[in-house]
């Protein structure tokens, strides 16, 4: 099999276990803080703060983690933060103490954390540039679909709620199996990335935290997570106070999005394809600000379905987007440690539902949607500042002068003068 249908192979590989992955992270970790609630008797304070800590340790350890990745390899520590979920996962299962649920529950948030941002290294790493966002597209279409069938599959077991948590790590130790009998596929840019020095795990932290780039799409991605990343912790408290059938309508706006996600993806790619990936991305933040005031506005079942299509169609172009202009400041000696320190924007997902929340309880649905335009507007700029600012000083080693995206052939050469 010559390189090329290897890596190809690789690839279907790797998309086909995100969703696998996905259903078992949807099938169980959703009802967290159901079991929780009704085996341990915990409060809603003490829940959130405990499903809080695991993905913040998470998002503090990807940096470490990435540029660890860029030196001993990512499959192997792909493999290693699989089968640290596996045992936290079956671990669960077998809890019967609080303190131990609550560990085993730390490490699987932690492991999971970190394990995104290497796959997506690796994605990268084993993607010609032309097929890279094609290829994205197809694992994020493919593990929200993931996430729409887990749940069903957790519901549909009831009260076997261990049991979820048992087969979930299961199939987390069937996938870190798979990887690890499959090896390391040779990367696109394999010739190029052994003829220089692999810098230092501290090295390549370094050289990430100087590329003023990255820190702007740190910066917006927090700002852009802290919207969409828990728009349901948000939202339904919204609807279950202000609208009547509230609940039935957050239901139904909950199926909306993920339709939309699964339909609208191909149509979206292709216009990122067409339009470049900064275009897109601040096309998407304008249509995530407008739905914002679309729901402030609303007043019917009509209204709120009308902008969750709006939402949902910014969100399935700033995702992909977001990929794409990372990694187009990276390369294969630094991708690990970019897309490990790209990560520590998931702390919007922490801070948004936490400032919304205080925003709704304070000023009511006209100061939560108003921060949440705010912060779609707010990184929009910081996007596009990014973009706009130079690279890191040439002792920086890895971090690129300049990158070209390659989108469907069509090279699209980023200029940060």
């Amino acid at each position: 099999m010559n390189p090329d249908s290897r890596r190809l192979r690789f690839v279907y590989f790797l998309i086909a276990g995100s969703g696998l992955v996905s259903v078992a992270r949807a099938m169980s970790l959703s009802f967290l803080a159901v079991k929780l609630q009704k085996s341990f008797g915990l409060g809603p304070a003490a829940i959130g703060i405990l499903l809080g800590t695991g993905p913040l340790l998470g998002a503090i350890a990807a940096p470490f983690a990435g540029s660890l990745s860029d030196r001993v390899g990512r499959v192997l520590m792909l493999v290693l933060m699989l089968a640290l979920t596996a045992l936290a996962l079956i671990g669960m299962g077998f809890a019967q103490s609080v303190t131990a649920f609550c560990a085993a529950q730390i490490v699987a948030a932690v492991s999971i954390a970190v394990y995104e941002p290497i796959s997506r290294a690796l994605m990268s790493d084993i993607c010609p540039p032309e097929r890279r966002l094609k290829y994205f597209s197809w694992r994020y279409m493919v593990a929200n679909a993931g996430w729409a069938v887990g749940p069903l599959i957790g519901v549909a077991a009831g009260t076997a709620l261990s049991a979820m948590f048992m087969v979930a790590g299961c199939i987390y130790a069937v996938f870190a199996t798979a990887l690890h009998l499959l090896g390391t596929p040779e990367t696109v840019d394999a010739e190029k990335s052994e003829s220089h020095r692999q810098p230092s795990v501290v090295e390549s932290i370094r050289s990430a935290a100087r590329d003023p780039r990255l820190a702007f799409f740190v910066g917006g991605g927090t700002l852009l997570l802290a919207v969409y990343g828990q728009w349901s912790a948000t939202l339904a408290p919204y609807l279950g106070a202000t609208m009547e059938g509230g609940v039935d309508i957050f239901a139904y706006l909950l199926s909306i999005n993920g339709l939309v996600v699964l339909v609208g993806n191909l149509f979206a790619r292709r216009l990122i394809e067409k339009v470049g990936a900064l275009h897109a991305m601040v096309l998407g933040c304008v249509l995530i600000l407008a739905s914002e005031l679309g729901f402030l506005a609303s007043s019917s079942f009509t209204g709120f379905a009308l902008f969750m299509v709006l939402f949902t169609v910014g969100e399935i172009l700033v995702v992909p987007s977001e990929y794409l202009l990372v990694d187009g400041i990276c390369n294969a000696r630094n991708r690990g440690s970019y897309f490990g320190a790209h990560s520590f924007s998931t702390i919007g997902n922490f801070f948004g539902p936490a400032l919304g929340g205080l925003m709704l309880g304070a000023f009511g649905g006209t100061g939560m949607f108003l921060t949440f335009a705010a912060f779609a507007a707010a990184s929009a700029v910081m996007f596009t500042i990014g973009m706009r600012m130079p690279p890191p000083h040439p002792r920086a080693e890895g971090a690129p002068a300049s990158s070209a995206i390659e989108v469907s052939g069509l090279s699209r050469r980023l200029h940060y003068a």
